[in-house]
Parts: C-alpha cells; structure tokens; sequence
C-alpha cells in the first residue's frame, strides 16, 4: 500500500458568506456546522489515511491555522502561500512535499471549506479513488447529482473497462441544460477533491505545465522554515500561472478518470447551501445564537450578540455579526459577494 498523505487546500476567502466570512477570517476558520471549524472537519475526516497531513493556507491566515491545527492533535505541515495562484500550483507544491516523504506517495487533495456527512460512504469513495490512482490514472470525485443544479460546474463520464474515464469537463449550466444533464445519468457535479500519485501528476505538470512546475521547485527550493511553517519564496511563487488544476492539467491529460461520490456533499458556497444542510426546526427555520421568530418559515439566521426577533417572513437569511447584519432573500443569497465587491 501507497503512502496516503491528505493535502488540505484552505487558501479560498468564501465573499459569498459576508459578513461572518472575511479575507482574513475566511469560512474555513469559521464553526459552520458541526463542533470544529471546517478546516478542523476536514482534517478530522481524512486523519485515518496517515500520520501526517499538509494544509496550504494564506501567510495572513497562518496563525490562525496553526492553533486550530493544534487544537486538533493531528500532525500537519503548514504550507504558506505568499500570494494566491489557484489550485494547481498548490497542488504541485503539495505533490512536491510529498514525494520528500515518500518516492510513491498518493495525495488525496480536499478544500478546507466542504461540508460531508455519511463518512462510512465517504471512505468508501476514497479507497475506490486510491485504488485508481495507483495504476497511474488522475482521479476526481464526481458528486451524484441530486437536483438540476446550475451553481456547479459538471463532469461528464464514460464507462472504460470498468472505470469511468472523464468525457468532458463541462462549465455552470443552465436550468435547462442542468435538466438534461440529469436525466441522462452521465453528469456528475465537479466537487474540486481528486487522489493523484504525486509522482504522476509531476510528469503531467512537466508535459502540460512546465513553467509552473518549475516556479514551484523553486520556490519549494528558495523557501524557508519558519516556526511551524514552511515558507514558499514569493519571488518564484508568484511566477507561476494562476490557473486551477482542471484547466491546468485535467482538461488536457488523457488518464483524467472519476469516482463517483454519493455522501451528503456541499461546497458551502452561499448562505442558502448552509440553510441546506442544516438542521431545521418544525417550520423550516435553521437559527443559531439569541433568535425569536412568530409566524416565520424557511429561514436562515446566524447572530453573535444580539437578539434577532423574525415576525410573519419567509426564505429570509439574516446574519448578524459585531459589525454588520445582512438580510437577504434565501435564493439571492449567492449575489452576497456583490455586496462584498461593492
């Protein structure tokens, strides 16, 4: 058996859960669900495949991630990233790291920010997925769809011998192209978590990304130790191509095959997907903090020091924090990050 090492990506700023999540206190950070933070889910999720993990987070964000893996008790090495270059240059770095502990290493890539219930069918996904992963292939995690949705990008999958060979990586549809995508039974959501042999992913770097996967050996070679983190040289980093690993390298290789993943799943992305998967009361309503509601259904309220009294609304998120309150309509939820760009 492999060398399984978790790579845990949490460099993401969530605008769409403004105002609890800011640039420098991002969702990740954040208890959203459950007792730990979502960093804290995700690493207590995938602790069983090994000893060690890595989490590659924001310089500014260092400190916080350092206590929270802390209070965890799990050994992680904390990668910085002195600027944001999407995921694929992260991930090499993580296939990099890798490769120092272990000549075969398979790195199981997660966002920190995922919500994912039912770990038994989870698990179960993640072996199929290192089982493939160590006869060469580069593998994603197609979620089952369970309702034609249009926040999501879209993997098409065909059946090759015995596997499922990804088709096509297909971007946000419409309601009425989601429809289809449904029906036909060859669609799955593109969840953004995938299993590589570091080693494989190398030499798709080197073939499809050259210049990135040398920015990154230097800046791996030009970094330094730092207290509890390992500190990416800027100069080189930031050379690199900010590109995520489905357009740098996915979408090109020929060996791009999917697992299909049928636990409860959410990327978390809106204040309406957290109304989703929360628990609600007789009238639809999820609250968390000091909340009174008359006549009120549908709802979803967060608030940290004040009371929030809802009388005779509907389908309404309110979030209340030291220094704003949001109200919005539960299904605009996702235009928060215009508020935020503003």
């Amino acid at each position: 058996m492999s060398t399984v090492i978790p790579v845990i990506l949490s460099g993401g700023s969530g605008s769409r859960l403004w105002p609890k999540s800011r640039h420098h206190y991002p969702k990740q950070l954040h208890c959203l669900y459950g007792q730990h933070t979502m960093l804290q889910e995700t690493m207590k999720r995938v602790a069983w495949l090994g000893e060690s993990q890595i989490v590659i987070c924001n310089h500014d964000q260092r400190f916080m991630v350092a206590d929270q893996v802390q209070e965890m008790g799990i050994s992680a090495e904390i990668i910085l990233e002195p600027v944001a270059r999407n995921t694929a240059p992260a991930i090499v770095i993580g296939a990099l790291k890798s490769l120092e502990a272990s000549p075969d290493a398979i790195i199981a890539i997660f966002p920190a920010d995922h919500l994912v219930r039912d770990l038994e069918k989870f698990n179960a996904s993640l072996n199929a997925a290192i089982e493939v992963a160590q006869q060469g292939k580069l593998v994603t995690f197609g979620i089952v769809p369970t309702r034609p949705e249009t926040g999501y990008g879209y993997i098409k999958s065909v059946e090759d011998e015995g596997l499922l060979r990804v088709a096509a990586f297909v971007e946000k549809p419409n309601l009425e192209t989601a429809e289809a995508y449904l029906r036909s039974g060859d669609y799955y959501w593109n969840s953004g978590m995938f299993v590589f042999s570091a080693r494989r992913l190398i030499e798709e770097i080197e073939v499809h990304q050259p210049a990135m996967l040398q920015h990154c050996r230097d800046a791996l070679d030009s970094g330094v130790k730092d207290l509890d983190f390992f500190r990416l040289d800027k100069n080189h980093f930031s050379k690199s191509a900010n590109l995520s690993i489905d357009y740098a390298v996915m979408e090109k290789t020929l060996q791009a095959y999917m697992v299909p993943f049928t636990a409860q799943w959410s990327d978390v992305g809106s204040w309406q997907a957290l109304w989703e998967v929360g628990d609600k009361d007789e009238h639809e309503n999820v609250f968390f903090g000091d909340v009174i509601a008359e006549q009120s259904q549908g709802c979803y309220v967060s608030c940290e020091g004040r009371l929030v009294a809802l009388v005779g609304v509907e389908d309404l998120v309110v979030v209340e924090t030291a220094d704003s309150v949001l109200v919005a309509h539960k299904e605009k939820s996702q235009d928060v990050k215009k508020i935020v760009d503003a």
